[in-house]
């Protein structure tokens, strides 16, 4: 597998049903990126770009150059169903707990696309990746685990620029993933991302379209000097 990380020019490719085409322009790229669900076209990824978007993830920067992440690529529909069952009975006790109406905007709110996307990749961090003295986390015992969450936004921004989708599991239980898949003890699974070709990517991100929660305004995350002063 060629993931050396070189750049190279890449043909804008247009997608099916009119929806935008992909473009290597950064902040096109950020502003188009999705959690996309249902719109998984079950074509396959192309072996070139799965390996430059795996390359990009790779060249995420790391807390002392650890680079503790490794991903795992699963196709088995197998395990891809084991893991689709075990979501979908976390979603229900998630369900249970909510009330009426949440549970109402909930009911419209798919949180998965296992199957469909036809690729898992499955983001571990391994704690011991460097020994015992890694520098700069002797302070922040989680700095690894930020650097590993840096390597799947550089895989996400890089999988929107090759015009593929990618949604972020988060309904499941560590242990479960960890031991469908042998990951052995001590490292853990960080994301399951469903990824692969798609239709289209929504304008407007799926729990604002259906009414969970909108957007707020970058002013309101913006503090001066100290925290609680805003801007003027």
């Amino acid at each position: 597998m060629d993931v050396d990380g070189k750049s190279e020019d890449r043909p804008r490719i247009d997608f099916n049903r009119g929806s935008p085409m992909p473009s290597n322009d950064l902040y096109d790229v950020i502003n188009r990126r999705r959690d996309v669900r249902a719109e998984f076209s079950g074509e396959p990824i192309d072996a070139e770009a799965l390996n430059r978007v795996l390359a990009a993830a790779h060249a995420a920067p790391s807390v002392g150059h650890t680079q503790p992440w490794d991903f795992v690529l699963v196709r088995d529909p197998a395990t891809r169903t084991a893991f689709q069952h075990h979501v979908q009975s976390e979603r229900e006790i998630f369900n249970s707990t909510l009330d009426t109406e949440r549970r109402e905007a909930f009911s419209r709110i798919k949180v998965e696309g296992i199957l469909e996307s036809g690729l898992g990749v499955v983001v571990t961090y391994d704690a011991s990746r460097g020994g015992q003295h890694v520098l700069g986390r002797h302070a922040i015992a989680d700095a690894g685990l930020y650097s590993t969450c840096l390597a799947i936004q550089n895989l996400w921004l890089a999988a929107t620029a090759e015009g593929l989708g990618v949604g972020w599991v988060s309904f499941y239980r560590e242990e479960f993933l960890a031991d469908l898949l042998d990951i052995p003890q001590g490292i853990r699974p960080i994301a399951w991302l469903c990824l692969g070709s798609v239709t289209e990517l929504q304008n407007v991100p799926d729990l604002e379209r259906h009414g969970w929660r909108q957007k707020r305004p970058v002013a309101e995350a913006i503090h001066l000097e100290r925290y609680g002063k805003r801007m003027s």
